[in-house]
């Protein structure tokens, strides 16, 4: 399965808590994820992602640019019984007294949640009932009768992208079947927001070869292969080899080294060679450095460091490998 980049560039902070909600005898874990913005189309006005069953996120709402000091944030869960959203607004102009609230989903089409109770520049919405909704949006309008989004709608608040789902673009038909697909991002502020592999998606206890691509034509390791064994040996982990076939791109005193990042942010070193001179090859295993990889998912990059002895990436992004 081949794999091609995409460098994402965005700040983002994830922060993760538990609540135990109790219903209906039966005690559930919610785990809550705070979104920052992670712009991954071009404009940012299309941010539809597919919210998890069982964790409640919040969204930060981004005001138009004429509502200034405006703030906004939607608490959202999605339960196999339906989506429950919470919006509250701030700093909205006194004068406007009215504000609807809409779902959009992959096609555009666009589901009325319902008015804003606006007072005092406060805003609130809460759903009465759990609603069919789990890949969607969030936009204000003045307008009550939207049916279908356009970029050109007078949008004054719309959900941002929550760190570490992926967006689901406009759906486009092709012999009746939705094509395309967005990218999991990294929790981790540029230039470190990395996309996830989709490590389930490959073929468990196989090595299977993914391709490459350089951040930087005129500084990197030329040549170089990377394999990736889920499930290696059966025992639950994933083994990442990478194989250096030219070092003469890579300062003699900085080390390339190999990085993990899960959807959280977190980083994990898998590895460090140096630019030895001759023989001008080098590898990093994780099965001889014991670091195979025990995420269910993550992202690969390469970064040159200044010693071996780093727990965290400092240099330039070498290359990054995207599913």
């Amino acid at each position: 399965m081949s794999k091609k980049l995409v460098s994402l560039l965005g700040a983002a902070m994830l922060a993760l808590s538990v609540a135990a909600v109790t219903a209906a005898q039966e005690v559930k874990t919610v785990t809550t994820t705070t979104a920052t913005k992670v712009v991954q189309n071009a404009d940012g006005t299309w941010t539809v992602v597919e919210y998890p069953v069982g964790k409640e996120v919040i969204v930060d709402l981004t005001p138009a640019a004429t509502l200034k000091g405006a703030t906004g944030r939607a608490t959202i869960l999605r339960n196999p019984d339906g989506t429950t959203v919470k919006v509250n607004l701030t700093g909205v102009p006194a004068d406007m007294a009215t504000l609807n609230l809409y779902a959009v989903d992959p096609t555009g089409t666009t589901t009325l949640l319902g008015p804003l109770a606006i007072e005092n520049g406060v805003g609130t919405y809460v759903t009465t009932n759990p609603l069919p909704l789990e890949r969607f949006m969030i936009i204000a309008s003045p307008e009550s009768d939207i049916a279908t989004f356009t970029p050109d709608l007078p949008v004054l608040f719309r959900s941002v992208v929550p760190t570490g789902l992926a967006v689901v673009p406009l759906a486009r038909k092709d012999d009746d079947k939705i094509v395309a697909t967005g990218e999991k991002v990294s929790a981790a502020s540029s230039p470190y927001a990395i996309p996830m592999l989709g490590i389930p998606s490959l073929p468990a206890d196989k090595e299977s070869e993914v391709h490459v691509n350089f951040a930087n034509d005129t500084f990197h390791a030329q040549r170089t292969t990377i394999f990736i064994t889920p499930n290696y040996k059966h025992k639950g982990t994933t083994r990442v080899k990478a194989k250096f076939h030219e070092l003469t791109g890579v300062p003699t005193d900085a080390f390339l080294t190999l990085w993990a990042v899960a959807p959280d942010g977190t980083f994990t070193r898998l590895g460090s060679t140096p630019n030895s001179g001759k023989p001008n090859v080098a590898e990093i295993d994780t099965a001889k450095n014991n670091t195979n990889v025990t995420l269910s998912d993550f992202g690969l990059f390469l970064t040159t460091e200044p010693s071996v002895d780093v727990s965290a990436p400092s240099g330039p992004v070498i290359l990054r490998i995207i599913k």
